[in-house]
């Protein structure tokens, strides 16, 4: 079983963004341009529009316009938006707009105040609707015809996008058209990142839903322009703090014309404009620029290994022999569910550890028995298997004196007879003194008390040994 979700990410440590003049934070305004865009029956759409206005409650209305949600829209095209145009204008800063299609085909003036400010112009789809339920191929043509219209208004085709009201599909079908610089469609990270499909990297950078004024008309939101200010400030406190003790991040900040644009809610916003400029380590940016960043900066390096996209034959080849002898634990662990988290030297150990946590008592017993005598007659026989040979061989197993071979071999014998199993130590974490120590050290414990310390010892091994596989 696959599972497709990566909730690995980047982990504990992430890549140093390496920001331009050393950035302790990247920080992208995006201002939404859906307004003519929204659903409407004017537009060939079912239904009214009832999504991000400030109408409390509202609901679609099947076969008829909404006149009070459709006036909400055209204050965002005919005020907010030459509003939130000064603000960033006057102050110099670049801005990306996520551009509905067919909300640009019908804003001419707006259009072009976007390309003489030179703001980057990103697709925001063919129309501002719901997609969660539309059929793959009606998508795929909708996203053709958004990059279109998109190429017709602006003058030339998008680099970037963000659907928004996504469906399973849109990440892939974008990525499909091979025209894209970055993707949006993702909350999941505070870093742009490098994510497979038909075997070709698409750079994703990710969105967000809480640093956005979507907030002002959803519950639990924000009240006012203090309240979006506050949550912008402590955001930005958050990163540029990261960013100052060595892992910079990115911040993206969502708007839109007819909610930010509102004069009681602007005054946040331009608090923040305000707020930010006062330091200096930070780079403000389109998200084109952040995209061609991080493809010159951290272009994408193919992972030796992959586990959780092997077949089974693949799978069993690679890690087999990682348990010793003990071929069912890669077995099962190739059954069960894997995962991007398992595509790791940590993940894929964690999957094959808890397989073997899972086998019987008796399944792990037959592990460890698997499992040669340090120093004993297969080791004299060269019986070993490539990798217990290389292993014993490291600390000098395989040169040893007679008397420490005599010795060797009477403590393997006293601790079979004891234990039932061979003593196990990963002996690539020891040298051969320790290794004496430890075999008279734990020759004096009780069975529970060996037999887990020996499966520790065998957990041990195994990650010893996949991390030889992912350096090779």
């Amino acid at each position: 079983m696959r599972y497709p979700r990566n909730l690995a990410g980047y982990g504990a440590n992430p890549p140093h963004a390496n920001w331009p003049g050393g950035a302790n934070v990247a920080v992208q305004f995006v201002l939404n341009y859906e307004e003519g865009g929204e659903n409407n029956i004017l537009h060939g759409d079912q239904a009214s529009e009832a999504f991000l206005a400030d109408v409390v409650g509202a609901a679609p209305w099947p076969d008829a316009r909404h006149w009070n949600i459709e006036s909400m829209y055209e204050y965002g095209a005919r005020a907010g938006f030459w509003r939130l145009h000064r603000l960033f204008t006057q102050a110099n800063l670049p801005v990306t707009v996520y551009g509905v299609a067919t909300a640009l085909m019908r804003a001419p003036e707006q259009v072009q105040a976007m390309l003489d400010a030179d703001w980057e112009i990103a697709s925001h789809g063919y129309k501002w609707v719901e997609h969660k339920d539309m059929p793959r191929e009606v998508e795929a043509a909708q996203i053709a015809e958004a990059i279109r219209l998109h190429t017709v208004a602006t003058g030339s085709r998008p680099q970037g996008w963000y659907t928004g009201r996504c469906s399973l599909n849109t990440v892939d079908l974008v990525s499909e058209t091979g025209h894209f610089a970055y993707i949006s469609d993702t909350y999941d990270d505070d870093l742009p990142y490098w994510r497979m499909h038909n075997a070709r990297p698409q750079l994703i950078i990710p969105y967000t839903l809480s640093n956005n004024d979507m907030r002002f008309v959803t519950a639990s939101g924000f009240a006012n322009g203090e309240e979006f200010f506050q949550a912008l400030k402590d955001s930005f406190d958050c990163l540029y703090r990261e960013g100052e003790q060595g892992a910079p991040k990115m911040m993206s900040i969502g708007l839109h014309c007819r909610l930010v644009g509102q004069p009681g809610r602007f005054g946040g916003l331009k608090r923040f404009v305000d707020y930010i400029q006062g330091f200096e380590k930070i780079w403000i940016a389109r998200r084109i620029d952040i995209a061609n960043h991080w493809a010159e900066a951290h272009p994408y390096k193919a992972p030796r290994l992959v586990p959780s996209q092997m077949d089974a034959e693949t799978f069993m080849s690679t890690f087999g022999g990682v348990f010793e002898h003990s071929p069912f634990i890669a077995q099962r662990t190739w059954e069960a569910e894997l995962a991007p988290a398992n595509d790791t030297p940590l993940g894929i150990h964690f999957a094959l550890r808890n397989q073997f946590r899972m086998a019987s008592p008796d399944e792990r017993l037959g592990v460890l028995n698997a499992h040669p005598d340090l120093a004993g007659k297969l080791a004299a026989a060269k019986r070993l298997t490539a990798d217990s040979t290389a292993e014993q061989a490291s600390v000098g197993l395989d040169a040893l004196t007679d008397t420490e071979r005599q010795t060797f071999t009477d403590l393997n014998t006293r601790y079979v007879e004891k234990f039932g199993f061979p003593f196990i130590i990963a002996v690539r974490d020891n040298t051969k003194a320790s290794i004496l120590d430890a075999f008279k050290r734990r020759i004096d414990n009780d069975r529970d008390t060996e037999f887990a310390t020996a499966c520790a010892q065998v957990e041990r091994i195994a990650r010893l040994r996949i991390d030889a596989l992912f350096a090779e």
